[in-house]
């Protein structure tokens, strides 16, 4: 046994020593401690924490009104005339506007997300639980949606009820939903033979009241992890859409319009496509570390079965 191996067992028995030993604990509790030691995954975490915070008081926190302009002080590089980031083709303040970008852009994430969970869970549940013709009619039209690639799907949704941030995230999460569905329906296949879920049944426990107390608890941790996936995707297809002009309407600003308006005068003014590039690239790793974390912490809790 090479001494790498000795120590990643020595690592491994330590770390389940750790968990076995001790207090018992519940479930929640458990999973924090081991989230604790993933530092990526808790500063992703704390990341976003403080991006979202930024995005509640960007109003308080923009030093100008994002959509001033100011035509003497036109592509002005960061620090230039007291701009501390710049300004942009309009003379408008680069740091207000990313500053209220950031609300729309986690907005985004939020309605995608929101619509994704709203059209696939239910239906991933209730048509894994009951079976039958309905569990293979939902599996049919979800198959089909997915047949489609998700960002041509968007735009083709896009195109026909126009452009705008609400039609935009309301085809992403529409794209998205069939993947929930087929998680979430995965996860139940596996849940609904177990033994409890029989004797509820046996004892005349109604369907609904089952699925909420019993069938639900145990797909949420794969369905968390989903959901920051989807959130980071949601993300780069609201920039996609908006630099293609089919997300937000001008002058409303999100960092993927920002990339659309400064890709005409990267030339002049990088600064205009490197900021809200960085913001959107961070945000994006963001959410994916943090779904890597949710999925180590919640999947030793599978794995073991505590």
């Amino acid at each position: 046994m090479t001494d790498t191996t000795q120590r990643w067992t020595r690592h491994v028995a330590a770390e389940t020593t750790a968990d076995d030993l001790g207090p018992p604990q519940s479930p929640r509790q458990r999973f924090w401690r081991r989230f604790r030691r993933q530092r990526p995954a808790v500063l992703a975490l704390l990341f976003l924490l403080l991006l979202t915070a930024i995005a509640v008081f960007a109003p308080l926190l923009a030093p100008a009104d994002p959509d001033d302009q100011n035509l003497r002080n036109v592509l002005a590089a960061p620090g230039a005339d007291g701009y501390l980031l710049g300004t942009d083709q309009f003379g408008r303040d680069m740091l207000s506007r990313m500053l209220v970008a950031s609300r729309i852009s986690l907005l985004a994430a939020v309605e995608a997300v929101g619509v994704a969970v709203v059209l696939g869970v239910p239906l991933g549940l209730v048509g894994a639980y009951l079976g039958g013709r309905f569990d293979r009619w939902v599996v049919r039209l979800a198959d089909a949606f997915m047949s489609f690639p998700p960002l041509i799907l968007a735009v083709a949704i896009v195109a026909a009820r126009g452009p705008g941030l609400t039609n935009a995230m309301f085809a992403v999460g529409l794209v998205t939903a069939p993947r929930l569905l087929r998680l979430v329906r995965s996860s139940v296949l596996s849940v609904r033979e177990e033994t409890y879920i029989e004797a509820a049944r046996s004892i005349g426990t109604p369907a609904g009241r089952i699925i909420r107390r019993h069938v639900l608890p145990n797909v949420l941790s794969p369905l968390l992890v989903q959901l920051s996936l989807v959130a980071a995707f949601a993300m780069l297809a609201e920039a996609t859409l908006s630099f293609l002009g089919l997300g937000v309407v001008p002058p409303q600003a999100s960092w993927g319009s920002m990339l659309q308006e400064g890709a005409r005068f990267v030339s002049l003014a990088p600064h205009l496509v490197v900021l809200p590039g960085v913001a959107i690239a961070l945000t994006v790793l963001a959410f994916n570390v943090l779904g890597d974390g949710l999925r180590d912490s919640l999947g030793r809790e599978i794995r073991s079965g505590r």
